[in-house]
């Protein structure tokens, strides 16, 4: 176990303020969530008239940049362009997000223009990710912040999803009454100007936040860092973990149809229950800010796990659009926990030196388990019983986290934050 010296309380907030703003701009701007990919649901859904299972085709199509983040993140660990770090991955690949942003704005929004924007963007926006979290995960081992490393991380999620799904649903009602080329300059020309602002923001950031990781003098060939990262036993049980809480076929691509068709909701309604969903987490997540220097990780760990088995129930007793919304509060408070712990589980695992390729491996298991948990909740949804079936199969495989927790290396999850262990 190693303690890290404390840096200052001044710089570190500082480090975290601008670590958090990165991330939080970037998480407002990516094409495939919130307040872009609300409405990109939503124009599918009712401008070309897709169903639950072809909009969870388009979502399985466009997410496969997603799937490969290590990759995103193992080029982060290994390239510096110019010498210069993360600094030049965050100006770079800003600026070529915000390009593909702006072709999108001049052609009309097809299904193909679509797809193969969004893929695009996503593919530039990918290295963006893979410098913040890499960046910040370093910190965080390297100062033994990794939870609060993980509440800011979560948080830069968080709040753009719970703005962007309360602002995104009353931005596809709102882009329902306009021409389609219209509506796709006012959404894209957001996601471009946010880009823009995280590329300028680049060149403002801290040295010991944006230089630290490439200054370092290199220890093993690509070849060697590949296999290192195989052989890191804490590797497979947190990307099981992560895998089988993101599976969640019940409030993927089927929920809008759930709660549109069965619950009478408005696209507004829908947005808005996304956005108290998220947002109810963040209450949680300011706990685990404290928690995390108190008690142990794997205390956390098994609660958290606990009470996630349990959070799709609320939606089992939901008869409306406004008991979803509730049931929406409560799941959030739910999983909160469970959300934090595994997250910061993750930081604590990185291998000295791959924190950019393991932290975009989490990532990439959200998405691969998002997108084909759509896949089967789609299937669920249209064939085997409807939206409870659903809600039963979400709550099923998350019982399967609590022997995956025996996996992971004590040390690991020994301490607290200012004591934590690192791989």
């Amino acid at each position: 176990m190693t303690t890290a010296t404390p840096m200052s309380s001044g710089e570190r907030l500082r480090l975290l303020a601008y670590g958090g703003v990165v991330m939080t701009l970037v998480q407002f701007a990516v094409p495939y969530e919130g307040l872009i990919g609300l409405p990109v649901l939503f124009f599918l859904k009712n401008k070309l008239n897709l169903s639950a299972h072809g909009v969870a085709q388009f979502n399985l199509i466009a997410s496969i940049p997603l799937f490969i983040g290590f990759a995103f993140g193992f080029l982060r660990d290994v390239w510096s362009p110019f010498g210069k770090g993360d600094r030049a991955h965050l100006l770079i690949f800003g600026l070529l997000t915000s390009a593909a942003y702006g072709v999108m704005i001049v052609l009309k929004p097809t299904y193909g223009v679509l797809l193969g924007g969004v893929f695009v963007s996503t593919v530039a926006i990918q290295m963006v990710w893979s410098a913040g979290r890499g960046s910040t995960s370093a910190i965080g081992q390297d100062e033994a912040i990794t939870g609060q490393m993980s509440v800011i991380g979560n948080l830069a999620v968080l709040i753009p999803n719970l703005v962007a799904y309360f602002a995104g649903g009353a931005l596809s009602g709102y882009l329902e009454h306009r021409d389609a080329e219209g509506a796709a300059r006012i959404l894209f020309g957001v996601g471009a100007g946010l880009m823009i602002l995280v590329s300028l923001l680049s060149l403002l950031g801290p040295r010991r936040l944006l230089d630290s990781h490439h200054a370092k003098a290199r220890t093993h060939t690509l070849a060697g860092d590949f296999g290192r990262l195989l052989r890191h036993k804490p590797l497979y049980p947190v990307m099981a973990i992560q895998l089988l809480w993101q599976f969640s076929p019940a409030i993927g691509a089927v929920l809008p149809f759930h709660l549109a068709n069965d619950l009478h909701a408005t696209d507004a309604q829908v947005g808005l229950w996304y956005g108290v969903f998220f947002g109810s987490f963040v209450p949680v997540m300011f706990a685990y800010a404290w928690l995390c220097t108190r008690v142990k990780l794997n205390t956390l760990l098994w609660v958290g796990t606990a009470l996630a088995v349990s959070q799709m129930a609320p939606l089992l007793f939901a008869r409306t659009a406004n008991e979803a919304l509730v049931a929406a509060c409560l799941m959030g408070l739910i999983g909160g926990l469970g959300q934090a712990a595994y997250t910061d589980l993750a930081i604590r695992a990185c291998p000295p030196g791959l924190q950019g390729t393991m932290m975009m491996m989490f990532l990439a298991m959200y998405y691969v388990s998002l997108r084909f948990g759509d896949l089967l909740g789609a299937w669920l949804f249209d064939q085997q019983g409807g939206f409870h079936t659903a809600l039963y199969a979400s709550m099923g495989v998350y019982a399967l986290i609590l022997p995956m927790i025996l996996l992971v290396p004590k040390a690991l999850t020994a301490g607290q934050d200012g004591k934590a262990a690192v791989a």
